[in-house]
């Protein structure tokens, strides 16, 4: 018993140490740290909670200036503090208008929590379609929502002195505030490298099932890079639209059926009945289907930058030109083994956990 007290106390005063150790070395950049006695009274003792995962709790606060804010406190973590200090490193240093806002944080003892600006709409996952099956957001909100997400990530990516990579962009981790205005969010996964690095070194293949890049599990494709994030956006924006364009046949989305090979079938034989798109729909749509299909190529070098993502969705359908097939499977793997990877992105309602990370939560899990 003795020894394992022991153990204890010196793995945790180990992620203790870590965490002082980078907030002392970059004390210049760093956001407002409070104490827990200031998290406890900006709670009002904890008494709003707005969500729960395996990180810890989510609660909604209010500073001094009336300001609503969501106040994530960390539980135990297995990675010596490194999702904390991610999350402090990345979006502590930032300001965009689509990444959402870290205002503060508190390390005091084992209490660990990170302050944020409050998101009163929720996750985008929530108003993909309602209970009842039905588009809850009109297609051209999906369009500026999603030009808003891409305007973030292309930020991270060449916005700041570093480059940003944030290896779980998904609907759970894209937040709207009150006038629907999308904000990437939960930086647990995120990565700084030098702005000069086209591909980067991971200790660990990271992500959420249905969102990683295949060349993270699969080295014979191509490097690692911000290439990444740009597959996960595409498959964004295939779940929007396999959400909003369910495929009219008795077979569901399942290892039986590739949805973007489904969605390509249809898109080059301009088979718009069956995607069920009014006149006034179809060039938004199909455009949107299209920028989805060039982010999710198999090869990381025919993928768009985020910046020519932002460009394709901004521009006209007539200036688009049709990308090639998507790939079930890199070349020497077994195809239903991938496929039925890929497809878990829009079966069973999507947007799993992510692998080493936690989400950060808002009101919208709140009574569900």
């Amino acid at each position: 018993m003795v020894v394992l007290i022991y153990r204890w106390r010196r793995r945790h005063l180990s992620m203790y140490d870590t965490i002082e150790d980078f907030l002392q070395r970059n004390n210049n950049l760093m956001p407002i740290r409070y104490s827990y006695s200031d998290i406890k009274k900006m709670t009002r003792g904890f008494e709003d909670k707005l969500g729960e995962g395996g990180y810890g709790f989510v609660f909604k606060g209010k500073i001094r200036s009336g300001r609503y804010i969501a106040i994530k406190m960390l539980g135990k973590s297995n990675a010596n503090g490194q999702d904390f200090i991610n999350e402090v490193a990345t979006i502590g240093r930032i300001h965009h208008v689509n990444v959402v806002q870290l205002i503060g944080f508190c390390v005091e003892g084992s209490k660990r929590a990170l302050v944020y600006e409050f998101m009163p709409n929720g996750s985008l996952d929530k108003f993909m379609l309602s209970k009842e099956g039905s588009a809850i957001l009109s297609d051209e909100q999906m369009l500026k929502i999603s030009l808003g997400v891409a305007r973030g990530i292309e930020y991270l990516h060449q916005g700041c002195n570093m480059q940003i990579l944030h290896f779980d962009i998904k609907p759970h981790n894209v937040l709207l505030d009150e006038n629907f205005t999308p904000k990437v969010s939960d930086f647990g996964l995120a990565k700084l490298y030098p702005t000069d690095n086209s591909i980067v070194s991971l200790t660990a293949i990271r992500g959420t099932i249905g969102y990683m890049a295949p060349e993270l599990f699969y080295k014979n494709i191509g490097g690692v890079s911000y290439k990444a994030d740009v597959y996960s956006f595409g498959m964004l924006l295939m779940e929007i639209m396999g959400k909003r364009k369910k495929p009219n046949t008795p077979v569901d989305c399942s290892s039986e059926m590739y949805f973007p090979d489904w969605v390509y079938d249809q898109v080059s034989k301009e088979n718009d009945t069956e995607l069920e798109i009014s006149m006034e729909e179809r060039k938004l749509e199909k455009k949107m289907i299209i920028v989805a299909l060039w982010c999710i190529q198999m090869r990381p070098s025919y993928r768009p930058s985020m910046s020519k993502v932002i460009e394709m969705l901004e521009g006209e359908i007539e200036s688009l030109e049709l990308p090639p097939k998507p790939f079930l499977c890199p070349q020497g793997i077994e195809t239903e083994d991938f496929r039925e990877t890929t497809n878990s992105a829009y079966s069973s309602g999507l947007s799993g956990d992510s692998l080493e990370s936690n989400q950060l939560l808002s009101n919208s899990n709140k009574g569900d």
